[in-house]
C-alpha cells in the first residue's frame, strides 16, 4: 500500500522498508503492519488529538513530569501550546513505559524506535503468524480462563514491582499470542508510587480480569487478588514468586465517600466506553 505521510519519514530515515497494509485504527492511533528488512513489525501512528475527560486526564497524568514550567502552565491553561505539550507527554508515557516494561521482563510488545509520534514495535501474533486477536474476540474454556487469569496476575504483580500501572488493563487491550497474553496500550500508565490514584486503577485493572475471566471459570469471581496484591506492595513484600491466594481480610473503617462516588462514575464510564468499543468492532 502507499505509505501514508506519517510512515513516510520513517522509510526515508531507514527504520522501515515498506507498508504492508493497515491493522487497525482507534480514537488515539492507527496501527499499521510494516516490514523491517526480514521482520515484520507494526507501526503505531499517533493521531495529531485525543478525546479524553479532563477528570481522567487528571487523574491518570498527576505527578508526571514535564520539560519545564512554560509546559506545565500552558497545560494548566489549556492553550493550544498546552495541548500540544500534554499530547506530546501522552505520547512519551506509553514509549517509557513500554520500554521500561520490557526491560522488567513484562509481557508487552518489545518496543525498537520512537520518531515523531510513531511507535515502532514488535507485531504480536497468533500460532499462524496472523496478527493475534484481542481477548475479547475469543472464547475460552475454564481451565484456559484460569491459566490466562494466573498468567495476567503475575503480569500485574512484575508491572507492579517495576512501578507501573496499567491503569486501563482489560480484555479490549490485551492480545492472546501463540505463547500467552501480551498486554498493549499503555498511554494511561502511572507511576505506582508518585500516582495518588495508583491504588484505585490497580483495583480496577485487576477487577476487570477478575469479571471477564470469571465469564468462563465462574469461581474466579469470588476472588479479592487486587486488595492482595496492593497489600503486599505497601508493605514491601510483594516479589515476583509471591504465592497469592484470592483472599483478603479488609479492615472495616470510615466510608470514603469521595472514593465510592468515584469508583461509580469510573464504572459508568467504563461500561459507556465498553459499549462504544463493541459498536465498533461489530461495525
Amino acid at each position: 500500500m502507499k505509505p501514508p505521510a506519517r510512515l513516510q519519514a520513517l522509510i526515508e530515515e531507514g527504520l522501515i522498508d515498506t507498508v504492508a497494509r493497515q491493522l487497525m485504527s482507534g480514537k488515539e492511533a492507527t496501527v499499521y503492519v510494516v516490514r523491517c528488512g526480514d521482520e515484520t513489525r507494526c507501526a503505531k501512528v499517533y493521531k495529531e488529538a485525543t478525546q479524553r475527560s479532563f477528570r481522567q486526564a487528571v487523574d491518570y497524568t498527576e505527578n508526571r513530569k514535564v520539560k519545564n514550567t512554560r509546559q506545565a502552565r500552558a497545560m494548566a491553561k489549556g492553550t493550544r501550546f498546552g495541548r500540544q505539550a500534554q499530547e506530546a507527554a501522552w505520547q512519551s508515557a506509553e514509549v517509557d513505559a513500554l520500554y521500561r516494561l520490557a526491560a522488567a521482563g513484562v509481557r508487552v510488545p518489545k518496543p525498537y524506535n520512537f520518531h515523531d509520534g510513531v511507535l515502532l514495535m514488535d507485531l504480536v501474533v497468533d500460532a499462524q503468524g496472523d496478527a493475534a486477536p484481542r481477548l475479547n474476540d475469543v472464547q475460552f474454556t475454564p481451565e484456559e480462563a484460569r491459566t490466562h487469569h494466573a498468567t495476567l496476575l503475575a503480569e500485574v504483580v512484575r508491572m507492579l514491582n517495576a512501578g507501573v500501572v496499567h491503569g486501563d488493563l482489560s480484555e479490549f487491550n490485551i492480545l492472546l499470542s501463540a505463547d500467552g497474553p501480551v498486554i498493549i496500550d499503555l498511554p494511561q500508565a502511572v507511576d505506582a508510587a508518585g500516582n495518588n490514584h495508583a491504588q484505585r486503577m490497580l483495583l480496577r485493572d485487576v477487577e476487570n480480569l477478575r469479571h471477564f475471566f470469571g465469564r468462563f471459570a465462574p469461581e474466579l469471581l469470588h476472588t479479592d487478588y487486587g486488595h492482595e496484591i496492593w497489600d503486599l506492595y505497601e508493605r514491601g513484600a510483594l516479589h515476583g514468586d509471591a504465592a497469592l491466594t484470592g483472599r483478603f481480610e479488609r479492615v472495616n473503617g470510615v466510608v470514603d465517600m469521595t472514593g465510592v462516588l468515584r469508583e461509580i462514575d469510573d464504572a459508568r464510564a467504563e461500561e459507556s466506553a465498553r459499549r462504544l468499543r463493541l459498536q465498533t468492532a461489530g461495525g
